[in-house]
């Protein structure tokens, strides 16, 4: 039995170059599901997207994921990317395991919490406050400079991933310090700066969330004592008036950052992986 792509309409163009189609997935031309593709809005057109994969119930466990797949990144191959990008939902198990059998590698993750009515205080001697004009400036420049290098260090070349940092914070904090929403203090200990948080109440934010963390940095000297714990502590009581969901986004490969949300309760919601196409 041979297993195809068939389309389902035309191509469907975008802005900057980007392109998207939609496919039947068909054993011997009869259809056996569906899969969708697109070039990554994020990355650009070099980099595509799968952004659904289903076989029928009757098909499953024949192999048909695993060969949609394969023929998915030849067509994505065929438009010039150079990479595949994939979200999977946490409870996809099937979908997580067919990833991994063609060497996806996770990248990031999703994280959400519920939280408590009434988030734990702050450690004692541990106050917040607004951050301030000049101290935001210093901030957005390192920020973006760390994010830019956080997706560099994972594979992602050098000028998209300036591009992407650039274009994520212009998106996000378009209004700079004065943004709607945004949160954004500066945590001291008996009396130093120790740390920053960057939090957004803004209405549409992943996985439902009313709160999603988008940044927390503890400055280098002061790592080690528990600063970082107080950060997200502080992230629970600025998002509890918006609601009862907070979210972030962890790199898979950050040890230490994982572990401290997984110890304050918060559980994965989608993970994002990625594959070379050479």
């Amino acid at each position: 039995m041979t297993t195809t792509l068939r389309p389902t309409g035309p191509e469907q163009p975008g802005p900057e170059g980007r392109r998207g189609r939609d496919y039947e997935v068909c054993v011997n031309s009869r259809p056996v599901g569906a899969i969708e593709l697109t070039t990554d809005s994020r990355f650009g057109p070099g980099v595509g997207r799968i952004l659904g994969l289903r076989i029928d119930g009757a098909d499953r466990r024949r192999g048909r994921g695993v060969v949609a797949a394969l023929a998915a990144e030849e067509v994505l191959r065929g438009w010039g990317c150079r990479r595949v990008e994939v979200s999977i939902p946490a409870d996809a198990v099937a979908a997580r395991r067919l990833a991994d059998a063609l060497g996806y590698t996770e990248r990031n993750r999703n994280m959400v919490k519920r939280l408590p009515e009434q988030p734990p205080a702050l450690p004692e001697d541990t106050e917040a406050r607004p951050m301030n004009g000049p101290e935001f400036a210093a901030w957005l420049e390192a920020t973006k400079r760390a994010y830019a290098k956080h997706w560099i260090d994972r594979g992602v070349p050098e000028e998209q991933a300036r591009a992407k940092s650039e274009a994520d914070h212009t998106t996000k904090l378009p209004d700079g310090i004065h943004t709607f929403a945004a949160v954004l203090r500066v945590l001291s200990h008996r009396g130093t700066d120790v740390g920053t948080l960057w939090l957004s109440l803004a209405e549409e934010l992943p996985d439902d969330a009313d709160g999603f963390v988008f940044d927390v940095v503890v400055a280098a000297a002061h790592r080690g004592h528990g600063h970082g714990r107080s950060l997200m502590l502080l992230a629970e009581q600025e998002c509890r008036g918006a609601g009862d969901r907070l979210g972030l986004n962890v790199f898979a490969d950050n040890t230490p950052a994982t572990g401290l949300y997984e110890s304050l309760g918060y559980e994965p919601t989608r993970h994002h992986l990625y594959k070379p196409l050479i």
